[in-house]
């Protein structure tokens, strides 16, 4: 894994083996990233990230000049890795949360620019996420939400959604106000 953009670039994360995830892969990161940079100004935006794993995407979002980044995930190994790493880089805009997904979905009251979500892809609660996020009103007016999962899910039928863009295995949703 490595940054692919921003202040960071180049840098390469080394996450302890031990971690639960799977993280997000560099090909199809750079092609979220591709399409996020002809819609939206990173400086300034608030993101949060959730299933954060090994933050690889709050690290790309903060490498970038977002204003805070938010990560949560119930692992606190992966809580850890990111707070070490943030320190040792000097990302103080990175803000970590050790907590179940949908309960902090349930209680978070701050509005994002921008939500990413990278659950576990066997997750059978994965619809739930956009429909907590539009329920809540977690999205500022030009708010994007962003689920990864398996490219043979569907969560089409949530009425904020976008497209889906896939990436062979994974695809990404996008979702927006309507």
């Amino acid at each position: 894994m490595r940054i692919i953009g921003g202040t960071l670039k180049g840098l390469r994360l080394n996450p302890p083996k031990n971690l639960p995830v799977r993280p997000t892969t560099d090909l199809a990161k750079e092609a979220l990233f591709n399409i996020l940079q002809n819609q939206t100004e990173f400086d300034n935006i608030k993101v949060l990230d959730l299933f954060s794993g090994t933050g690889n995407i709050a690290f790309e979002f903060a490498s970038r000049g977002a204003e805070q980044v938010t990560s949560v995930d119930r692992s606190v190994h992966c809580i850890h890795y990111i707070k070490d790493t943030a320190r040792q880089h000097q990302l103080n805009n990175i803000k970590t949360f050790k907590a179940d997904v949908f309960k902090y979905l349930q209680l978070e009251t701050d509005k994002y620019n921008l939500i990413f979500a990278d659950p576990p892809y066997d997750l059978n609660r994965i619809p739930e996420i956009a429909k907590i996020v539009f329920e809540k009103d977690l999205l500022l007016p030009e708010g994007l939400l962003i689920i990864e999962h398996q490219s043979m899910q569907k969560l089409s039928d949530h009425p904020a959604f976008v497209e889906q863009r896939k990436y062979g295995h994974s695809s990404f949703s996008f979702f927006r106000h309507q």
